[in-house]
């Protein structure tokens, strides 16, 4: 298979809008025309990692942080990011990075998380805004089934736990053709009435032209009417941190001493301990200091992240637990969250976890 295939299995799983204002995710270096080798999947990528898709004989790189964040004006090798850039391109390797539209993808980063800690019900702590759209268009009542199920088949009608989500609603359509057209039902030049189903339906904003296309592919008017309207809703299926509950609840002693070893930590740095049971727990996988007053609005016992900010310690000591575990350490998992996209959707394709730890920090 080529690599842009499994690129696009990539974006499909967590599109890249769904990465934040700041980042660089998607396609960092190469050409994807090229027939996919093998995939190395890692957190960072470093030169022992280029090194080690070169040895394995590799063509794709897969990170979750982008190697390139800040714009280049010139490529001489002057830090390993640069020396990265060189090695790759005269190796021709392709680079691609699924960063923040992973952490707040369905099922993304924190979810995997979360299922390592084993929380029930979980949910997104802080739900994408602006991300929804409403679809309405008008179809003849014969062919309403056949236009409802293609906007179904191509992404419309989630709300939370349910799908095929639609509003419908009869009523009359009036047109005339004008000559030169080819009209599904009525006569040309007569003013036509049609007996019509209205149809709504919600869509990621992303999926926007996917739909539009399949609107207009199974609509058997030659001039379908259709409107996209934006929503304000929060989008509970996509966003920031995950809060959910352990199946019993734990002492934050124990609670800790089992992430401890559960992650292979060093250490948990933590605030004071409140003297409460740990049950509902929130999470953010890297660094998620800004859901931690989110995390104490959902209730939460304890706030569980990768690294956090000294006088963030300060706020809600009496409120909630605060857990520390380093970013690399609280994402490890990540790089198994990619293998398992890739090995679904290419059984065939030699991939495999980098055996690089690339954590820059150390503990003595």
């Amino acid at each position: 298979m080529k690599i842009k295939e499994i690129v696009n299995a990539l974006e499909i799983f967590a599109p890249l809008p769904l990465q934040d204002g700041f980042d660089n995710a998607g396609l960092q270096i190469g050409l994807t025309d090229a027939e996919a080798t093998g995939a190395l999947l890692c957190l960072d990528v470093t030169e022992a990692v280029v090194d080690e898709a070169i040895a394995l004989g590799y063509n794709l790189i897969v990170s979750h942080h982008p190697l390139i964040f800040k714009g280049y004006k010139s490529i001489t090798g002057r830090d390993y990011v640069e020396r990265c850039i060189l090695k790759a391109i005269k190796n021709d390797i392709v680079i691609f990075s699924m960063h923040t539209n992973l952490d707040n993808a369905p099922q993304g980063v924190n979810f995997k998380i979360a299922e390592k800690i084993g929380l029930k019900n979980v949910r997104i702590l802080e739900p994408k805004e602006n991300q929804l759209l409403k679809l309405v268009t008008f179809v003849s009542k014969t062919q309403a089934d056949e236009v409802r199920n293609a906007l179904f088949e191509a992404g419309c009608g989630c709300i939370g736990n349910y799908d095929s989500c639609s509003y419908n609603l009869e009523g009359k359509g009036t047109f005339r053709a004008q000559p030169g057209t080819h009209p599904f039902c009525g006569e040309i030049g007569q003013l036509h009435e049609e007996h019509e189903v209205r149809i709504e339906t919600v869509l990621p904003a992303f999926l926007k032209g996917k739909v539009q296309k399949a609107l207009v592919e199974a609509h058997p008017y030659e001039e379908p009417a259709y409107d996209f309207y934006p929503l304000q809703n929060e989008w509970t299926q996509a966003g920031a941190g995950i809060v959910g509950e352990l199946e019993e609840p734990e002492t934050e002693t124990d609670f800790l001493r089992r992430i401890k070893k559960l992650f292979e930590v060093g250490c948990v740095k933590h605030s004071r301990m409140t003297g409460r049971l740990i049950q509902t727990v929130a999470l953010c996988g890297g660094a998620g200091a800004f859901l931690l007053p989110k995390a104490v609005r959902a209730h939460a016992d304890v706030f569980l992240t990768g690294e956090m900010k000294y006088h963030d310690y300060f706020s809600y000591e009496n409120d909630i637990l605060i857990a520390e575990i380093g970013h690399y350490e609280s994402e490890q998992y990540t790089k198994d969250l990619l293998y398992s996209i890739i090995r679904e959707k290419f059984p065939t394709l030699d991939a495999q976890l980098t055996r690089v730890n690339t954590n820059p920090i150390k503990y003595l």
